[in-house]
């Protein structure tokens, strides 16, 4: 029999084993093998729960809140339904919060990308020393410490994370500037995950900001609570592959760290432990790296399989590396298997479910 990919497109692709891959509004969502319905789509794993526990900080007009200058918003309705169902947003406006008001004079950055001021743009008023100032303060207050994550506002003077315009006299501005209390935010918490808003509508950009909210959760729940070394190594075992796909060097470093927790002191190994994990994650997955841990995952069963299955699995990968389906497909097949041979070190990989199902991060070729 033959197994079969379907698109919306209708470009379909067989593979010579029993199954059959369905889709939907152009997303691969059902595998069939013989009598047994797998939803493709279904990375439930560990962060799978629609609980809305895990606190997230987010510019105000992200969410629709009425706080720009000119009295409205610029909410994000990928982001506020979406996402909102997982997170629970702590919203923050800096130039709100400063004192400026609601409507108010619009402010832009100017001098040196490097310490850019704050003016502005018809008055000529300095904001730069009470922005910094609020900045600091605010950065280090209780809300914002335990955040997990935090979405900013692209091009803001106060929160823009990159690419900010700076004004230079008689120059045209370059985009080289970031928003006086982006600055703050990264500089206080330099492993949290940032990300603009703007960013997130690419589907690899999105798919890595949402992989390291989740993980940073499960790595501050692991350090932040009474644990054992052997709480560390099954962490660490459980993040193997995840490592694997973003940073062969970080891999290595991370391992080998573990293998010496003894000769560390506690704090020490904690926090160049999350350093280096965080760093990790943050260098993309690529195809050639996922592709890579595809092969390092059918290695635990090539042997147990018949000869076209095998094959049909081989060519699963070969067509992710080539952009004709997407990641979540071989990844169906992998968990599939998986669960069929019980290879229980795998199946505890958090490389296969890393995030809920429901956003579908890994559907897109």
């Amino acid at each position: 029999m033959l197994c079969q990919v379907s698109h919306a497109d209708d470009r379909s692709i067989r593979y010579p084993f029993s199954g059959l891959l369905l889709a939907e509004e152009g997303r691969v969502t059902i595998l069939v093998f013989g009598s047994d319905i797998i939803p493709i789509d279904s990375e439930v794993g560990m962060p799978g729960k629609r609980s809305g526990t895990i606190e997230v900080g987010i510019s105000s007009c992200l969410l629709g809140q009425k706080v720009r200058f000119d009295g409205g918003h610029k909410q994000d309705r990928y982001i506020k339904d979406i996402l909102g169902a997982y997170f629970r947003f702590v919203p923050v406006c800096p130039e709100l919060e400063v004192g400026m008001g609601v409507p108010r004079e619009a402010v832009r950055l100017t001098g040196l990308p490097e310490s850019p001021a704050m003016i502005g743009i018809k008055s000529g008023r300095d904001w730069t020393d009470n922005m910094n100032q609020y900045a600091r303060k605010r950065v280090s207050q209780s809300d914002l410490a335990g955040l997990y994550g935090y979405i900013l506002k692209k091009d803001s003077p106060s929160c823009g994370m990159e690419r900010v315009k700076v004004y230079e006299k008689s120059k045209m501005p370059v985009r080289s500037g970031r928003g006086l209390f982006a600055a703050a935010l990264i500089d206080r918490f330099p492993l949290l995950p940032i990300e603009e808003e703007g960013r997130l509508n690419d589907p690899s950009i999105r798919e890595n900001f949402i992989e390291r909210v989740f993980a940073y959760h499960r790595l501050r729940n692991l350090f932040e609570r009474p644990h054992k070394r052997g709480d560390v190594v099954i962490f660490h075992s459980a993040h193997k592959l995840t490592l694997m796909a973003h940073s062969q060097k970080h891999y290595q470093v991370l391992g080998k760290m573990v293998a010496a927790i003894k000769d560390l002191r506690p704090a020490q190994f904690r926090d160049e432990y999350q350093t280096f994990f965080m760093e990790a994650l943050k260098i993309p997955a690529t195809v050639k790296k996922n592709v890579n841990v595809l092969q390092h995952i059918l290695g635990y069963f090539r042997e147990k399989l018949s000869a076209p299955e095998r094959e049909s699995v081989g060519e699963m990968i070969e067509d992710y590396r080539l952009g004709v389906v997407p990641l979540i497909v071989p990844i169906t097949i992998m968990r599939h298997y998986v669960k069929l041979l019980d290879i229980s070190y795998i199946a505890d990989q958090i490389y296969l479910n890393p995030h809920p199902k429901e956003l579908m991060l890994r559907n897109h070729a």
